[in-house]
């Protein structure tokens, strides 16, 4: 079977989660299934990101004329000229690891559509009004059209049945693979960068929308230097309003205390999940949310919430806070995760060859 894989859509740094779970499946795709071939669809300007997936024998690289970085040329072009492109190249089954099936195809080849979240329908203040239209259409095609819709936990399955009942017979959960490689970077070099030592600083991954509660955090660092227990905290990631950002910390007097990376290559992230005391993670609307994983995987303790799918995914077994938004609890959870010894988590259900035994088998039914 010949299967076609839509990547035009990454930004390379940019699209976080979803542009890590595409890359992690794909590695899993290339060590473990020796039945397909694969074609990589990528863009003019992402496709040497991929260059490394061409050590796979079952996998070669075709370049698009067309540009990631530019959304509505993309998207008209994905429209206008993919589903042309799969016939001619011969396509058994075109997966679509987003929500961006072509509105036009009539080459009869079935689609497999990923969609990771509803967030536009929850946090519609993120998205410009022409913006949620474009995405309730192509979710709402996504689901209509596709042989098959996988989405990333039973709580998203459920957000999507409750919104689009046509999904509900033709999806599936497959959870995200996660990966989880030791760093083997330079510890001493990084610790001093960022003025931190190992296991004396707490750290999350995060971006800074509002929905990732960060501010909350901030003010249970707060509270924690107020009663004189002080440690840094070391946040990791894009987008947000970082201008907002440093206005809470500077508000809640923690200026010194926050240490903000940016986007970070995966090595000095791992790095950095290696040497924390603990890991946390307050957000209160994910589609899956790796990072709680990744960090539990390398024995961290972690605290964060219940909300959406967390709980569901981390399996019940991190420091969960009750109430989201309450710095006082968050305070008290993080010094009860400090008291508690490390202690790994295997996750053996978002292991590679796992998901990548899931992914096949919705293949092979279409």
């Amino acid at each position: 079977m010949k299967i076609g894989i839509d990547l035009l859509w990454v930004r390379p740094g940019i699209c976080g989660g979803t542009e890590s779970y595409i890359r992690n499946l794909m590695e899993g795709f290339g060590q473990y299934d020796k039945a397909n071939t694969y074609v990589l669809l990528v863009s003019g300007d992402n496709g040497e990101s991929f260059a490394s997936y061409d050590r796979y024998a079952n996998m070669e690289r075709l370049a698009l004329p067309v540009e990631s970085a530019s959304q509505p040329k993309r998207i008209l072009w994905e429209n206008l000229h993919l589903d042309r492109v799969a016939r001619r190249l011969g396509i058994d089954v075109m997966f679509i690891p987003v929500y961006s099936m072509p509105l036009t195809y009539g080459s009869g080849i079935p689609y497999v559509s990923v969609i990771h979240d509803l967030q536009a329908l929850h946090y519609p203040e993120y998205f410009s009004a022409g913006r949620r239209v474009f995405l309730k259409c192509m979710w709402r095609h996504a689901c209509r059209a596709s042989a098959h819709v996988v989405t990333i936990s039973e709580y998203c399955r459920e957000d999507l049945a409750r919104h689009y009942p046509v999904a509900a017979k033709k999806c599936s959960v497959i959870y995200n693979p996660v990966e989880t490689k030791a760093s083997d970077m330079p510890v001493g070099a990084l610790m001093e960068k960022h003025g931190i030592q190992r296991k004396d600083y707490f750290y999350c991954v995060s971006s800074m929308l509002p929905h990732k509660n960060l501010e909350t955090l901030l003010e249970a660092m707060a509270v924690r230097k107020r009663r004189g227990e002080e440690r840094p905290l070391v946040i990791s990631g894009v987008g947000g309003d970082k201008a907002a950002f440093d206005g809470a910390a500077a508000k809640w007097g923690i200026g010194d205390l926050v240490i903000d990376t940016g986007f970070v290559p995966d090595e000095v992230r791992d790095c950095l999940y290696e040497n924390c005391r603990l890991f946390l993670f307050p957000s209160v609307f994910e589609g899956f949310g790796m990072p709680p994983i990744e960090a539990m995987r390398r024995g961290k303790r972690v605290v964060m919430t219940r909300e959406s799918c967390l709980e569901e995914v981390t399996q019940g077994k991190a420091v969960y806070v009750e109430k989201p938004y309450d710095a006082e609890e968050w305070a008290e959870k993080i010094d009860e995760a400090l008291a508690l010894p490390d202690e790994r988590v295997a996750f053996e259900g978002y292991e590679l060859r796992h998901v990548v035994g899931e992914y096949l088998r919705v293949f092979g039914g279409c």
